[in-house]
């Protein structure tokens, strides 16, 4: 049986920072006579799951069953998120809501550039993370994999890691980490972490751009964490993966780049879909970097379809 044809027989959990992505498009024609800045004269806007939720897009368009938790606001944005998502039949019974208004990133687009961006959101203050733990125990047991897509917006605290990292290793569970700064060191024991090359080097305190500096860092990261594995994107450098004792680098598949938006959503989806198919780290990197070089040829946050991945 094909890889892809095993994805409708897994169900992945994606535990993380819930955000709105919205793109407002339009044309620049003037200069504002108020400030030196373009005007931009709306044409039209669309909205779309971002941070987990696009983790958990990329895994239910790929056919994978997918349950998603977090937090999003008991506001408007968030009423409008819940029904964003219906299309894509994501099991959304774990996510609870808060009185933090939702997270919204607005990007402002004038002939397929992007003129500015426009973050509403909060420091985090406000997330219950006994609710979350409290979902995740629910769930858990009928996973075969567990992603966590921490976005630095308060879901991911060391007390929701000091029981879902535990409880993934007692059941044995495949659990992936998209990382933040802030949590990096207590990812301790997981099968795969997925940083890119900007923040293997912040966690590291080394250089990560030629091919030995990235090589140096990433073994280094290993060991700190005592993890299976690592994947450092390296964007059109493509990536790193980091075994005990071995490195393997992978070349970017892209033919071309439009807009990087979401790609390590992508990687860590996929990957993790491959994981849970029984497939080893390097083939699910090969096949999650295949994924990457489709959707950076798409504008904004994308997922890849079954039928792009297949051929």
């Amino acid at each position: 049986m094909l890889i892809i044809e095993k994805f409708r027989k897994r169900r992945i959990l994606v535990v993380g920072d819930i955000i709105l992505d919205r793109f407002i498009f339009g044309d620049v024609s003037r200069i504002s006579p108020e400030a030196p800045v373009p005007v931009v004269k709306v044409s039209g806007e669309n909205f779309k799951p971002g941070g987990a939720a696009n983790v958990a897009v990329n895994l239910a368009t790929l056919g994978v069953k997918t349950h998603l938790i977090g937090t999003t606001g008991n506001d408007y944005y968030g009423n409008f998120f819940m029904g964003l998502l219906k299309k894509y039949r994501i099991r959304t019974e774990g996510i609870t809501r808060s009185s933090v208004p939702t997270t919204i990133k607005t990007r402002i687009i004038a002939r397929n550039q992007q003129v500015v961006r426009v973050d509403r959101e909060s420091d985090g203050k406000g997330r219950n993370s006994a609710a979350i733990i409290s979902a995740v125990k629910k769930i858990i047991k009928k996973t075969d994999a567990v992603i966590i897509a921490d976005y630095g917006k308060g879901v991911i605290t060391s007390e929701l890691l000091g029981y879902l990292i535990p409880a993934c290793l007692k059941m044995k569970k495949i659990i992936t980490v998209d990382p933040q700064f802030d949590n990096f060191m207590n990812y301790k024991n997981v099968t795969c972490l997925t940083p890119n090359h900007f923040e293997a080097s912040l966690v590291s305190g080394m250089k990560a751009e030629s091919d030995s500096q990235v090589k140096t860092c990433g073994q280094n990261i290993l060991k700190k964490l005592n993890a299976r594995s690592l994947i450092i994107t390296r964007g059109e450098k493509g990536m790193a993966v980091f075994e005990k004792n071995k490195t393997t680098f992978i070349a970017t598949s892209a033919k071309e780049v439009y807009d990087v938006t979401g790609a390590g959503d992508t990687v860590i989806a996929v990957l993790t879909a491959v994981l849970a198919c029984g497939e080893g780290i390097l083939k699910s990197a090969s096949i999650a970097n295949k994924a990457a070089g489709i959707v950076v040829g798409k504008f904004g946050t994308a997922s890849v379809t079954r039928e792009e991945l297949s051929r």
